[in-house]
């Protein structure tokens, strides 16, 4: 089956698997104190310039943000979101659960939150029958598919840092938001004063496995007991980092990354030019959002797997992924042609 459903369809890239293949030698030490960890963990020193920082491996996403947030938060703090954001939707409240803390969630049109939409949130501090907000929460790129721009990042940052809180950035799809933009990882996070973030891997090209890394040392400092916590420590964690090896050294990462990009401007530019297509959202990176006639995408959806996002407008929400090819694009629309052309 060949869809546009999520990057999280798309298999292992042959290079993701064969570093796995080559960590499977011998015995390794468990839980991490491994040589193919200690050279990941120095990959990402390297790439971020910083030799004080301590990055962790986590199976999956929805793990690697419950870590994350565990480590900035008390249970009487809360969280400032989007309402779109995947710690909202589609985590099944597990960061509320493992911390304790609320999210205050804000509708955006775009899914970005601007310091402009944050300071409505920013109310109760020092008054005990509220929340305390501690941290902003993004994601990198957006629900909607959009991509934060560094200077973006940075205004967050430091309306964060105004109110002694924290930037979390949901990072699952940085790295299409580096290719979109042309930026470095170093950029798009310590440039931007990030206080902690994660580097997605599973839905660009790994088997599993993401990477958390704290900028502070004060979330640094027991990281690892709530990742043990939250049952995030993989006890053969030689074959998750060492997939993070060549997919950040050889720049797999970035080529995935960009591929998938242009694989979705690709079928967003095919889609403009039928009539009763209607692309809703900004194409940054590798998502399409659309609208059109329900009978149509009710045929169309009998053929292809894809997600509908908002049943309302009938708006729905197509992925490309590291290895969606131009046939796969050739042959949805030569298919979607069709369907219009007996509408």
């Amino acid at each position: 089956m060949r869809s546009f459903g999520s990057d999280n369809n798309s298999g292992a890239h042959p290079r993701m698997l064969a570093a796995i293949a080559e960590a499977n030698v011998d015995h390794a030490i468990a839980y991490g104190d491994d040589d193919w960890t200690r050279r990941a963990e120095n990959v990402i020193r390297k790439m971020l310039d910083r030799n004080d920082i301590d990055p962790v491996f986590v199976f999956n996403g929805t793990g690697a943000n419950v870590v994350a947030l565990s480590a900035c938060l008390q249970p009487f703090q809360s969280v400032i979101c989007a309402a779109t954001a995947h710690i909202a939707t589609d985590e099944c409240g597990a960061p509320v659960k493992f911390t304790g803390s609320p999210l205050k969630e804000i509708p955006t049109p775009d899914g970005k939150l601007t310091p402009e939409l944050v300071r409505t949130q920013l109310h109760g501090f020092g008054f005990e029958h509220h929340s305390q907000p501690k941290v902003i929460a993004i994601s990198q790129t957006t629900e909607m598919g959009t991509v934060y721009t560094p200077e973006e990042v940075r205004a967050l940052a430091d309306l964060a840092h105004e109110y002694e809180m924290y930037l979390f950035v949901d990072g699952t799809r940085m790295a299409n938001a580096c290719a979109s933009l042309n930026v470095s990882l170093k950029t798009m996070t310590v440039d931007c004063g990030v206080d902690i973030f994660t580097i997605g891997g599973t839905k660009n090209g790994l088997l599993f496995g993401e990477a958390l890394v704290p900028m502070r040392e004060e979330l640094a400092r027991n990281i690892k007991y709530h990742r043990k916590q939250t049952t995030q420590l993989y006890s053969k964690m030689r074959f998750v980092s060492a997939q993070f090896i060549p997919y950040l050294e050889e720049g797999i990462w970035l080529q995935n990354a960009a591929h998938s990009n242009e694989a979705a401007q690709k079928l967003a530019d095919e889609m403009r030019k039928i009539r009763e297509i209607e692309i809703t959202q900004s194409v940054d990176a590798n998502a399409v959002f659309f609208i059109a006639p329900k009978p149509l995408t009710d045929r169309l959806l009998e053929r292809y797997f894809f997600y509908p996002w908002d049943e309302e407008r009938n708006e729905m929400r197509l992925v490309c992924s590291w290895d969606t090819s131009d046939e796969d694009i050739h042959d949805f629309i030569e298919y979607l042609n069709f369907l219009t052309s007996n509408f």
